[in-house]
């Protein structure tokens, strides 16, 4: 049995989304960060980072998203998931998967926690950080628009993890006040990702 700690609107529903596509037996569990409850004994013991996702395996703990999906496509024998039967395939699936995580990620980071950065009573700085977000998440999607994303799906005709993952740090869009217009690729895209089966009971968990 798989266990997923999560926290809802953040990017752990990639990691949902993959579990419900895979059919694996798992269950979730609500991390409330309205209550800080990453930053918990309990929990930090679980993922010292205090952050999510997190998911619990028979043979230990797994966190980043990246490694996160590549484990649950391994693990429910799913390769074509994540183009692990494909050397090339694979080391793209990462390249586009790490982009999310390493830039795309922390550039919205900034909107709501630039205390990572500079300490929290610097107002100025803090400020700064917030009003760049526009701009440098805009530039992660227009890169993904124009060079990234090759269709129907982020790898081309086959739906792989990126897919999942794509969708999720595209629900942040709006609040990071990236125009939705400037990437028609990448909305069409998310809407079609909503319409999958597994999406919509990841989603309904997570309510």
């Amino acid at each position: 049995m798989l266990t997923l700690f999560y926290a809802p609107g953040t990017c752990a529903l990639a990691s949902h989304i993959v579990l419900e596509e895979v059919e694996a037996s798992y269950k979730s569990v609500r991390v409330d960060f309205s209550n800080k409850d990453q930053e918990k004994p309990e929990y930090l013991e679980i993922n010292p980072k205090g952050r999510v996702p997190a998911l619990v395996t028979d043979q230990g703990i797994v966190t980043e998203t990246p490694a996160i999906l590549v484990f649950i496509c391994q693990n429910a024998n799913r390769p074509e998931l994540s183009l692990l039967d494909d050397p090339f395939g694979f080391a793209q699936v990462q390249s586009f998967n790490s982009y999310l995580c390493s830039t795309l990620h922390v550039a919205h980071a900034h909107r709501m926690r630039g205390h990572r950065w500079v300490d929290a009573d610097d107002t100025h700085a803090i400020e700064a950080m917030r009003s760049k977000v526009p701009e440098t998440v805009g530039a992660c999607f227009d890169l993904i628009e124009r060079d990234m994303l090759k269709g129907p799906w982020v790898m081309g005709d086959a739906y792989t993890i990126c897919d999942s993952y794509l969708f999720t740090v595209a629900r942040w869009l709006e609040g990071d006040g990236v125009d939705p217009k400037r990437i028609p690729k990448v909305m069409d895209h998310r809407q079609r990702v909503s319409e999958r089966a597994a999406v919509k009971r990841a989603l309904a968990d997570e309510q």
